[in-house]
């Protein structure tokens, strides 16, 4: 059967609930119980009808025997079988008999246990809460289509019940970590989206178009020197869940859209912020996975501090099986040759040796780990290392292959931030497109004084991902970034509509 000619069948349940005098979507429902606790109550529930309990969800199965039917009812904690029957529901029984999987229902009655084992509530009153028009999916044995899944995100969360788990999961971390900073005098703020100069790292902006103010804006793909300018301010430790934005391609561990924390902390420098950074991840871990150790793709990560601490220029030197810390350009530019890495245009020695260590070294890195020695030109914002100037106090931290952190100790030096900023511009006109531009206003706030600051920035997509083991950063966020659907073809529903599958997590009664 068609899809639209199921949909019309509902359609016209539609129009009798209404020739009942029932308003298929109702205002309210009072919801005294939930079905995990009423769940969780095992043994105490016997043969014998005991509390009226109340609760509301979305109708998943739905097997009827003439006067009486069992059906699948879903909630926000899980789901919980109820019974109809019409000797008890009397003239409502009517309302069962135009119910369709899908639908919204609140139904009170006494909860029981079925000769069975299971426990159940037997249904003495039901009311229609949203009538469902579109028959669940049932194409791929439930809904296992990736991109149908990632675009019908709001069905996907109730036909595989696991993804629920992950956004609950995401969220514990997010808490998690805003109470650690919380915890140590952190001020939670928030800066702005919309910028008239985008900065802070090496990526293309979105443009969009302010018709009152006749100017182009940019959304934001970082906060970074927002949030150093309210250091500068005396504000000495803040912190910011950021939507960034940077146009750039998607693959498995890139959406255009994505959530960064990032903290600073003035009088603080990038060892302070080492210490820092694996107490907050390792706290924040264990609150929403519930420990330290993670398998992820068939590989265990230990997050338990101290993380090893590795050098680039010495990593990536072991790996060609040659010195690079003298950070050569035309010796780096053979090396990437010969591995087949295309550079942007304009890239340096520090973009070749960057390229390198993301093709050879990275991928290998399982237990996180604190990459360091970076050079000066992939690191505009940090200032030089102590001893060795030709590269700067900052870390990556690298779990899984994939770049999970980045954090400096930031440059509060005006001039030098300035001459920083001129090379970049420079790189820019010799063709790369990602170099920083020049942002007079920040130079301005330094020249004001930021006394010494560590600063870090954590992917909270990235980490989500290693704590529920998701394969795919589209797995974590609620709605990633798709192709427009024009020209898909709906996907129709074959069979009885009795027959749509049983979503994973549910069994039939």
């Amino acid at each position: 059967m068609s899809l639209q000619e199921l949909m019309r069948q509902r359609r016209e349940k539609l129009a009798q609930w209404r020739a009942l005098g029932v308003e298929p979507y109702a205002y309210r429902f009072e919801v005294r119980h939930h079905a995990a606790e009423l769940l969780a109550r095992g043994e105490a529930v016997t043969e014998t009808p005991g509390e009226v309990v109340s609760v509301a969800g979305r109708l998943m199965t739905l097997r009827g025997h003439g006067k009486a039917g069992f059906a699948h009812l879903l909630d926000v904690s899980g789901r919980i079988q109820v019974y109809f029957k019409a000797e008890h529901l009397g003239e409502r029984f009517r309302r069962y008999e135009l119910l369709d999987v899908g639908d919204w229902i609140g139904v009170t009655g006494p909860l029981f246990r079925t000769r069975t084992g299971e426990i159940t509530i037997r249904v003495d009153g039901v009311e229609l809460l949203a009538k469902a028009l579109r028959p669940l999916p049932e194409k791929w044995h439930g809904l296992k289509d990736p991109e149908t899944r990632f675009r019908q995100r709001y069905a996907d969360l109730f036909m595989n019940l696991e993804v629920r788990e992950v956004f609950r999961r995401r969220a514990t971390l997010t808490s998690a970590m805003r109470r650690f900073l919380d915890d140590r005098g952190y001020l939670e703020v928030e800066t702005p989206v919309l910028q008239p100069l985008y900065g802070g790292a090496f990526a293309r902006p979105f443009v969009t178009r302010h018709h009152a103010l006749d100017m182009d804006l940019y959304l934001r793909i970082s906060n970074e020197l927002y949030l150093k300018r309210l250091i500068v301010g005396g504000l000495e430790r803040v912190y910011e869940f950021s939507r960034d934005f940077r146009n750039e391609g998607m693959d498995r561990s890139h959406n255009p859209e994505f959530t960064m924390l990032e903290y600073y902390q003035a009088f603080a420098d990038v060892h302070d912020m080492m210490d820092l950074t694996e107490a907050l991840v390792s706290d924040a871990v264990r609150r929403a996975h519930g420990g330290t150790t993670l398998e992820y793709l068939g590989a265990t990560l230990d997050v338990t501090p101290p993380w090893p601490r590795l050098s680039i220029l010495e990593a990536v030197g072991e790996r060609v099986g040659e010195r690079v810390d003298d950070l050569d350009p035309a010796r780096l530019a053979r090396l990437a040759k010969a591995r087949g890495i295309e550079a942007r245009p304009g890239t340096g020695a520090g973009g070749l040796l960057d390229e390198l260590f993301s093709a050879l070294v990275q991928p290998g890195l399982q237990r996180p780990t604190f990459v360091v020695d970076y050079p000066r030109e992939v690191s505009p914002l940090a200032r030089p290392k102590r001893g060795n100037p030709t590269v700067v106090e900052r870390f990556e931290v690298v779990a899984a292959g994939m770049e999970i952190a980045n954090a400096f100790s930031e440059q509060n030096d005006p001039e030098a931030q300035a001459r920083a900023f001129e090379e970049q511009m420079a790189r820019r006109a010799a063709g790369d497109e990602e170099a920083q531009v020049m942002d007079h206003d920040y130079v301005r706030a330094l020249e004001y004084g930021m006394p010494p600051t560590g600063g870090v920035g954590i992917g909270i997509d990235r980490l989500t991902m290693l704590v529920t083991g998701a394969r795919s950063i589209r797995d974590v966020i609620l709605f990633p970034q798709l192709r427009p659907e024009e020209g898909r073809a709906e996907v129709e529903h074959e069979g009885d509509e009795a027959a749509v599958a049983t979503p994973k997590g549910h069994r039939a009664p």
